[in-house]
């Protein structure tokens, strides 16, 4: 069989794809994936690093105000869309997948016009411009929060959760403490911003690394890209008290592991991976996303007391008093841990390939 899944520019996006890549190459091994994604954007570097071939795309977004970029963007388009084309008549796929992201759209859209079965995986309470546009030409749509047929045909949905990689909950913590250095008498922090960073979280961390110390807690500070040159400077001074900044945690399983309580935006494959993994978290939405569906991720663990909730602009002011209070309270841990297991979809990828596959077969 041959597959296409399209798609990426976050890791949000990213590790869903590759979760389906996972799951279908373990249930059919003989299955030839490619991998279909914007030039320049990070699936480019994290796709064949988990193994897998990728072919770009020159496809971006529409710019928030009239640009040279946006006046091309129809040709941008078109060009995706001709090339998309031309893979599929080469490779020959029995189907397409599209995770969300730009180079998502030409390839399903060359899909549909050719009348080759396409599901799209939608992981946000709040579908993406993409998905919600190609929504009425695929043939199944898997999301992983109830109430989307305001974006969707019903009767194609199917409530599937969020394909999260298995291997994100097996981490052992005696290896995770060895593999990051950590001393296991102290209490482990873990800190994501998501895969390109968040300016908010770096900057109440930055201001909170002398309390930490004081405080005799280790951290693992996953600062992005942009932000990781000036978060390595600040915290030089702390590394013998671990205190780490990291551009990028590839053994997020590890992570996990040794992290008592994370701190984290709340996108959809944030909240995904603290339910499977059982952690104690706070959440810090993002304000920059459409329709503030972070909020929304965010509140339906909050509504079940299954983590902490602090908005974006009080983060600074209070975020590291949470965190040093919930750090020092393993009740609270095993509470707020314990309710957010129950939200866990461990079948979630299972399932999207259950229905990948039956796609083909009618």
């Amino acid at each position: 069989m041959r597959i296409i899944i399209s798609g990426g520019g976050t890791g949000g996006h990213i590790f869903p794809a590759v979760a389906i890549a996972n799951e279908l190459r373990r249930r059919l091994p003989d299955t030839e994936i490619l991998f279909v994604g914007a030039n320049g954007r990070m699936e480019m570097t994290r796709v064949p690093e988990a193994g897998y071939k990728i072919v770009g795309l020159d496809i971006s977004g529409l710019q928030r105000r009239l640009t040279p970029q946006n006046l091309l963007f129809p040709v941008r388009v078109l060009r995706a869309v001709r090339k998309a084309g031309k893979l599929l008549e080469q490779f020959r796929p029995d189907a397409v997948v599209g995770v969300g992201g730009y180079a998502s759209a030409p390839v399903l859209l060359a899909a549909t016009s050719r009348a080759i079965p396409a599901l799209i995986q939608e992981q946000n309470s709040y579908a993406g411009l993409v998905n919600k546009l190609l929504g009425r030409r695929v043939g199944r749509i898997c999301v992983a929060y109830e109430g989307m047929e305001k974006f969707f045909p019903k009767e194609r949905i199917v409530v599937t959760g969020n394909p999260v990689r298995t291997e994100i909950a097996s981490g052992n913590r005696a290896e995770a403490l060895r593999f990051f250095g950590l001393d296991p008498n102290k209490k482990t922090l873990l800190v994501i911003g998501g895969s390109l960073g968040a300016r908010t979280l770096n900057l109440a961390t930055a201001a909170a690394l002398a309390r930490l110390r004081e405080a005799g807690v280790q951290l693992l500070w996953q600062t992005g890209k942009l932000y990781f040159p000036e978060a390595q400077k600040q915290a030089e001074p702390y590394k013998q008290e671990n205190l780490q900044a990291l551009e990028f945690i590839q053994r997020m399983d590890l992570a996990y592991a040794a992290a008592d309580v994370v701190v984290s935006r709340a996108g959809a494959l944030s909240v995904s991976e603290l339910c499977l993994t059982g952690k104690a978290s706070i959440l810090v939405p993002s304000p920059n996303v459409a329709e503030d569906h972070q909020t929304k991720n965010a509140l339906a663990l909050v509504s079940k007391g299954a983590a902490v909730l602090i908005t974006d602009e009080h983060a600074q002011a209070r975020l590291y008093d949470e965190a040093l209070r919930l750090l020092a309270d393993p009740e609270r841990q095993s509470q707020l841990s314990a309710r957010v297991r129950e939200l866990a979809r461990p079948d979630a990828t299972a399932t999207i390939v259950d229905e990948l596959l039956r796609l083909i077969k009618n």
